[in-house]
């Protein structure tokens, strides 16, 4: 496996030995990868859909490997902190470093000397998992529909507040989106996290918001907010009843993702070697089936789908966050 005869065949020209012995088999990087504990760099705390996904695929990915996958929670300023941290470590393959539509989608456009290049500074492996945001209210609030919901806006210009975990969050653009699609006008109302933002929800002090599935479905489920409809393209697995926005707007998608990237440097057979492990593990109906009722649906890509991926996700919510206005402070 990984072999190259035609650098053997170079060697022994250069050493003037044509016709001689063959020299051995020079090992690979893959043959011999993973030899100690490969990192898995999360830019987030623990406990949010990221980490809680990923950390199930390193326990899976562990299991398969002659190694273990040590998880390193590395949170800070809208994931930068760990973004920067995995693009500046060593790119020898033992760093795996998690990719989000938050991470490498959304910030290269919102915020100013950014200290990555989401493209130049990455090698993507592959996306692990799409999991679709949804509009829930307060079961007072009176649109129940996407068309209510517009009618209801396009009636009350700037009156209809809605809630998200902080400005340039994929909460806050993809309602930004919705509003731009749909010819209405929203009052964004930031919080310092999804969690407050939710909390007033719950509470009545906000009537809608724009929330992951993941976290917003066990409210859904306990009464104490409604669900109006996602923001993929298709109805989501998990809530089949519930229609996507696209059956109203025609091309609006705005999904949250994670992945799965490593120094831009590192050997491509080690690269290619954990994008055929992972593909092969996210196809597996068992794994596929977990992921779902954590919240995700498995998206495995080839290493060049990957990286077509993530430039358009950054060429998307660019042209979002400039139309709106959105730029954090550098």
């Amino acid at each position: 496996m990984f072999r190259h005869p035609a650098r053997r065949q170079l060697l022994g020209a250069g050493l003037g030995l044509a016709g001689a012995a063959v020299l051995p088999d020079l090992p690979s990087a893959a043959e011999n990868w993973p030899s100690r504990p490969v990192r898995l760099l999360i830019p987030f705390p623990p406990g949010q859909a990221t980490d809680t996904i990923l950390r199930y695929l390193a326990d899976e990915l562990s299991k398969r490997w002659p190694q273990r996958i040590v998880v390193e929670n590395r949170a800070g300023g809208a994931g930068v902190v760990g973004m920067e941290a995995g693009a500046r470590s060593t790119p020898d393959g033992y760093t795996l470093i998690a990719s989000t539509s938050g991470t490498n989608g959304i910030n290269p456009s919102i915020i100013p000397n950014l200290p990555y290049d989401a493209l130049r500074d990455f090698t993507y492996i592959t996306t692990v998992f799409t999991v679709p945001l949804m509009i829930v209210a307060h079961p007072r609030f009176a649109p129940n529909t996407v068309p209510e919901l517009i009618a209801a806006a396009q009636a009350d210009p700037g009156g209809i507040n809605y809630g998200s975990g902080g400005p340039g969050t994929s909460q806050h653009l993809s309602a930004e989106m919705f509003a731009s699609r749909g010819g209405v006008k929203l009052t964004h109302v930031p919080y310092k996290g999804s969690g407050p933002a939710m909390a007033d929800l719950i509470a009545g002090n906000i009537p809608m918001m724009f929330d992951s599935v993941a976290s917003a479905l066990p409210h859904v489920q306990g009464g104490r907010i409604k669900a109006v409809a996602v923001t993929s393209a298709m109805r989501a697995p998990q809530l089949p009843a519930i229609p996507a926005i696209a059956e109203t707007l025609p091309g609006y998608e705005a999904i949250g993702w994670g992945g799965l990237c490593v120094p831009a440097a590192a050997p491509r057979e080690v690269v290619e070697r954990i994008n055929a492990d992972v593909i092969g593990m996210l196809r597996d109906p068992r794994i596929a089936a977990r992921m779902l009722e954590l919240g995700g649906t498995a998206a495995p890509q080839t290493l060049e789908a990957a990286t077509i991926f993530v430039a358009g996700e950054i060429q998307k919510w660019g042209a979002v966050a400039q139309a709106a206005g959105v730029k954090l402070e550098g």
